[in-house]
């Protein structure tokens, strides 16, 4: 009897450790998932704000460079006004020219 009964408690510790073994190995499980999401979330946030300091590093290039060239274009622009000014007398001059034959 003492025999079958030590069987038993023997049969019902197995079990017990069957059970705890799996509820660790569960949790551990759940640890890990969470652990790989977890590092997965910061990855791509990390991804998101190197995305944005990116865009934004573009963005104020580009906007150096706008301005850079509207300032060349109002240069340009300036040169080709003075240049005409500088020519409109003497072809004013012609045109009364041509016209008094």
């Amino acid at each position: 009897m003492e025999l079958i009964k030590q069987i038993k408690q023997a049969e019902a510790k197995a079990q017990e450790i069957i059970e705890q073994a799996k509820a660790d190995a569960a949790k551990q499980a759940e640890e890990a998932r969470a652990g790989r999401l977890q590092a997965v979330e910061k990855a791509e946030q990390e991804r998101k704000k190197a995305t944005e300091a990116a865009v934004a590093a573009a963005q104020s290039k580009a906007s150096a460079e706008v301005e850079i060239l509207k300032a060349r274009a109002e240069k340009q622009r300036q040169q080709l006004s003075d240049k005409s000014n500088r020519k409109r007398p003497a072809a004013v001059a012609k045109v009364m020219e041509y016209l008094k034959k």
